[in-house]
């Protein structure tokens, strides 16, 4: 967090870490491998979708 030199250049970059970061993140624990695979590949190509955009 030192590297920032201003509170609005953190403030923006913890808000898009926190969105990706809430995007990717699946309770791995709680679901079997084949269902976790599929809500992260969904998740990736909604994230490549919104990119493209």
């Amino acid at each position: 967090m030192l590297r920032f030199q201003r509170m609005p250049s953190l403030q923006k970059f913890a808000a898009v870490h926190a969105s990706v970061s809430n995007h990717f993140n699946r309770e791995r624990s709680l679901s079997s491998r084949d269902i976790f695979k599929l809500y992260r590949a969904a998740a990736l190509a909604e994230w490549r979708q919104f990119g493209a955009a």
